[in-house]
């Protein structure tokens, strides 16, 4: 393990805030990024599961944290779901089965972007499942996740905690974004005419599965830098991963190439050059 330098970041503070600089949170970020590499080979070659859900209002940041933590890991050891609206056959199904089907096998890891929980807020609180299939949710999820700890999974749950000034901000950011638009809906409409709900279904949610066997682990999300180091530092303390990262390679020298007779470059179609490359002047960089 290596230590973590958050300067003023890891730490409330009244407004205004000292925010991490650019430059200290690219710093802090490759040191977390490299020590995730180290654990997910640990993980892969230990044939450990892992389950880390992720849990928040809309635009909490925990996209962005998942892509962060995500970067330098092999896709076929870290895996994320995000699930779709259920279609007509899952809705009839147990609620919990086809997130079971996503659970890993030894020496995976799945970041659930939004998870079962949905049952516990999003679903009440919109309208899309009954008080008993809410109260029925409440009651089996604690048991639930038991069954999964007991089979040898890693259980980690964090909510990321974000004001509503702040989600306002995003959610507005966000609309004059062309690139981001389309993580705007109409639902994220809804569920901003709906934070006291919300509030509330969080505020029971946590006093049903918050549990000394699988507790919630809450991020402060207001500014994004800080959320995201806290977060994946947070994460690899969880983990009691060794280094075990193999050594570089030993490269033989390449083959002969002259035999080799290359066909003409007539008979290839190349993708037009719209930005063709050219020769940097002394003072541009690469």
């Amino acid at each position: 393990m290596v230590d973590f330098d958050f300067g003023n970041g890891d730490k409330a503070q009244s407004s205004p805030v000292k925010k991490i600089s650019k430059k200290q949170y690219n710093r802090e970020m490759a040191k977390l990024q490299i020590e995730l590499v180290k654990m997910h080979e640990w993980i892969r070659r230990k044939k450990k599961k892992v389950v880390i859900i992720f849990e928040g209002r809309d635009a909490a940041g925990k996209g962005g944290t998942i892509k962060r933590i995500t970067a330098s890991l092999n896709p076929r050891v870290a895996r994320v779901v995000a699930l779709g609206t259920p279609n007509d056959r899952e809705k009839t199904q147990w609620w919990f089965q086809r997130y079971v089907a996503q659970l890993p096998a030894g020496g995976e890891m799945v970041l659930f972007d939004r998870s079962w929980y949905n049952r516990a807020i999003v679903e009440p609180v919109m309208g899309f499942c009954t008080q008993d299939q809410y109260e029925e949710f409440l009651r089996t999820c604690p048991e639930f996740e038991r069954m999964l700890i007991r089979s040898g999974i890693t259980l980690i749950k964090y909510w990321f905690s974000v004001s509503d000034e702040e989600q306002e901000r995003r959610f507005r950011a966000r609309n004059t974004d062309p690139t981001r638009r389309w993580k705007l809906s109409g639902m994220d409409l809804e569920s901003r005419k709906r934070w006291v709900d919300f509030s509330k279904a969080k505020d029971r949610m946590f006093a049903v599965t918050d549990s000394k066997h699988a507790p919630w682990y809450v991020v402060n999300a207001d500014i994004k830098r800080h959320a995201r180091l806290n977060c994946i530092a947070h994460l690899l303390s969880q983990i009691p991963y060794v280094d075990l990262t193999e050594p570089p390679l030993e490269f033989p020298p390449l083959p002969d190439t002259s035999v080799y007779v290359r066909p003409p470059i007539s008979d290839q179609t190349f993708v037009p050059d719209i930005y063709p490359a050219k020769v940097l002047e002394e003072d541009e960089s690469a």
